[in-house]
């Protein structure tokens, strides 16, 4: 850590980052609830309603790399600064938005800005913090997020149910302007520059082969789906060979083909997202449209999984500092498959208390996977790149999320094809729903696997 931050200075900083790693989730977590009711309002079908999610994790996937590569280059503190004036930004103009084209467009801009925040947020606690705290920095940043998705459906379900969903945004753009008055209590030393440049070529690239690639997942089973996965691939390969020629890319091809532990932590991390993140899309519509619960209560009921993870979080950081983390993450993936696997079996009258065991399974699991599993990848990496390693986890995060919503949409496709979802699809629904839960067992029993084969990193960051 910088001599020039003091005990102090690091734990204001500490909570300016908390905060604003706080609005993604949140948001997130919110507007899933209001999915049906936006759904009403602009009559779409499941399939745009899946959008309205997904159009965010596409751009913050687009853009992590990027925006990680530029804190790195022009500082972080700037990088996040800019982040968190353009999410308040989106969210404003989400607040207007009269049509569902448009929400998209303002969810986009959303995961652009959102994009800048998270690669910057883990990358300046790892820099202010030594190894001997790093754990339970990172774990109270953890905590701000699952605190976000534990107050999301509560607060938004009473917000859609009282005043109509647009107020989520509302509350959005509050938020985001409370960080813009205190982000400058950042010091200069993280907006220190660096002699790189800007790889575009690799931005560029990297951007077609994710929007190919997931166009082409959310087509299946569609001929033309083939084609766009088929280019996606070719678009990484040209990918993979620029970057490897290059003496400041995007993202250091090396890193990975070297660094088992750090491939290995990430590659777990992007099968735990692309296992968990849509089970509060599919839940919502569950409670709301099978059950016929209100937007509130179901909020309620949802908050349970999140609500865990956020006193899990900080514990399993704790831990993460003084034991094997791999293992640690491991058995979290563990106990998430025992909850995703009994989700699998839910039905039009399934008792409420089973529902909320197995969201405390889930909640347990993720808690305990996520901050050894992030300590585990900024531990394997050294200090210059803790830059690059953050944005790259985010990066796997955000496609996780991406392809989460992406098999719930080949499924949908499949299965409910442009129809509606209402109380009289409920059948179509449920079957849907419960081939996508096994599913997600499946991956979420791999990744276990993955974390298990993993070795803890060597705490190089200790230089």
């Amino acid at each position: 850590m910088s001599e020039q931050a003091n005990r102090s200075s690091r734990g204001v900083i500490l909570v300016i980052v908390t905060i604003g790693t706080f609005l993604n989730p949140f948001t997130g977590s919110s507007i899933n609830l209001a999915l049906p009711l936006i759904g009403e309002e602009f009559a779409i079908d499941a399939i745009m309603l899946s959008w309205i999610p997904a159009a965010y994790l596409l751009s913050s996937a687009i853009f992590l790399l990027p925006a990680g590569m530029l804190g790195d280059i022009i500082g972080r503190a700037k990088v996040f600064s800019t982040g968190t004036l353009v999410y308040t930004f989106a969210s404003l103009l989400a607040f207007f938005s009269p049509s569902a084209s448009l929400l998209l467009a303002c969810r986009f801009l959303q995961g652009i800005g959102g994009a800048m925040l998270y690669s910057t947020a883990i990358a300046i606690i790892a820099d202010l913090y030594p190894p001997g705290e790093r754990g339970r920095a990172v774990g109270i940043n953890v905590m701000a997020v699952y605190g976000g998705m534990t107050l999301g459906p509560f607060i938004g379900g009473i917000l859609t149910q009282l005043f109509g969903w647009r107020s989520i945004f509302f509350i959005t753009v509050l938020l985001g302007c409370i960080v813009l008055l205190y982000v400058r209590r950042i010091p200069p030393i993280l907006n220190e520059n660096r002699r790189e440049t800007f790889d575009y070529q690799g931005a560029v690239l990297s951007a077609i082969a994710l929007v190919l690639f997931f166009i082409g997942t959310s087509r299946i089973p569609n001929p033309d789906a083939f084609i766009c996965i088929l280019l996606s691939g070719l678009t990484f390969l040209i990918f993979y060979r620029v970057e490897s020629g290059k003496s400041s890319p995007l993202f250091p091809i090396t890193l990975i083909s070297s660094n088992r532990t750090f491939s290995f932590s990430n590659l777990a991390a992007l099968i735990n997202y692309s296992a968990t993140f849509a089970v509060t899309f599919l839940l919502s519509l569950y409670l709301q449209i099978v059950r016929g619960m209100s937007p509130a209560t179901a909020g309620s009921i949802l908050l349970i999984q999140p609500f865990i993870q956020m006193v899990i979080a900080p514990v399993a950081g704790r831990l993460s500092d003084r034991t094997d983390t791999s293992r640690l993450a491991a058995i979290g993936l563990f106990t998430s498959s025992a909850g995703l696997l009994g989700l699998a079996f839910l039905g039009m009258d399934t008792a409420l208390s089973w529902i909320v065991l197995f969201l405390i399974f889930l909640g347990f699991g993720l808690g305990l996977f996520s901050t050894p599993n992030t300590t585990v990848v900024m531990g394997s990496v050294e200090k210059s790149q803790y830059g690059i390693a953050s944005s790259f986890l985010a990066t796997m995060r955000s496609t996780g999320m991406m392809l989460s919503m992406g098999i719930v949409m080949i499924v949908f496709s499949i299965l409910l094809g442009s129809t509606s979802i209402n109380p009289e699809m409920s059948q179509g629904f449920l079957a849907s729903m419960q081939i996508i839960f096994l599913v997600f067992f499946v991956l979420t029993i791999l990744g276990a696997l993955i974390s298990l084969d993993k070795k803890n990193p060597d705490r190089r960051m200790e230089a």
